[in-house]
């Protein structure tokens, strides 16, 4: 099929990949523009950038899509794949392929539309989770479903490693549904509206951590922030970022015996921290301008004890 792909990030990647492989006729690739990053606040091209340019295929940048249909159309794609892109895609563009829109998005619709569908899951706890491949319209992630699949969200989870295993399975499930879109073996389902939640952009000012709150809800919540916004506390008044977490103990009292925020053990395994409901196990950390660290090696470069307090 004569294709037109939009995506950013390394979730979009695998998608491209497949398509590719797959033999279709990639025609236009649309990335968004290159962003500072990093402490130099160097110009950074987008893993899908990196992957068009190596591969000779005809890649895009504009920072809006006004007007997009007037370049679409002399390339008369019959779809448009589209993977967190970053944009919102004009009526005119989702009206121009032959077969539309097609998006592939990280949650199993109607639950949790929207920017951050991965991390909402975790956060709040979800079980399973999965792909859906999704016919675009105006609304925000609304359109009817082409395809779904399913994965189960591990206790160990984090963003970062739930998406390293949802991108691919969504790579596969694309070149599926085209292959059946070209036949006309696609039943496309309308999503229940009265089931939808919705999974706003995470933002730095949720990363901030309450020790009041329960361990199961820090425990997620840490894995759901990694690896952005990266969920945060304080240590002597400086910032300390958390990374990772252990496995939780399921036989912990409900009420704390001392203040939240207490350490009450530091060793190897990790840095033990009282909660609101349990402890918590912290197992990589990170101080302001530091590397990411495993609790034994962060240990060995800082002071902490048992009764030293984390928080403000």
């Amino acid at each position: 099929m004569r294709l037109v792909f939009a995506g950013t990030p390394a979730f979009a990647l695998p998608t491209l990949e497949a398509l590719l492989a797959a033999g279709h006729d990639i025609r236009a690739v649309y990335t968004q523009p290159d962003r500072p990053a990093g402490r130099g606040r160097r110009l950074s091209e987008s893993p899908i950038k990196k992957f068009a340019l190596t591969h000779s295929l005809p890649l895009y940048q504009p920072p809006t899509l006004t007007g997009i249909d007037r370049h679409l159309a002399p390339l008369e794609p019959d779809v448009a794949i589209v993977v967190a892109y970053g944009l919102i895609l004009p009526p005119a563009m989702l009206a121009l392929p032959r077969f539309g829109c097609v998006n592939v998005h990280a949650s199993l619709l109607p639950r949790w539309r929207g920017a951050a569908p991965v991390a909402r899951a975790i956060e709040a706890g979800d079980r399973v989770t999965g792909v859906t491949i999704m016919q675009m319209e105006a609304g925000l992630d609304t359109g009817p479903m082409l395809a779904q699949a399913e994965v189960p969200i591990l206790d160990s989870d984090t963003s970062a490693s739930l998406e390293s295993r949802l991108a691919p399975l969504g790579a596969e499930l694309m070149v599926h549904t085209l292959n059946l879109l070209g036949r006309g073996g696609v039943r496309a389902r309308a999503q229940d509206d009265a089931a939808a939640t919705y999974a706003p952009k995470l933002r730095k000012s949720e990363a901030t951590v309450d020790w009041t709150r329960s361990a199961e809800s820090l425990h997620r919540k840490i894995r759901a922030f990694n690896p952005y916004p990266v969920a945060s506390t304080l240590l002597r008044g400086e910032p300390l970022r958390l990374w990772e977490v252990g496995p939780l103990d399921d036989g912990e009292e409900a009420t704390p015996p001392t203040e939240p925020g207490t350490v009450l053990d530091t060793g190897a395994a990790g840095i033990r921290v009282q909660t609101g409901g349990g402890s918590l196990l912290l197992t990589r950390l990170q101080v302001a301008g530091g590397k990411v660290l495993e609790a034994r090696d962060f240990l060995n470069g800082t002071r902490l004890a048992p009764g030293d307090r984390l928080g403000s």
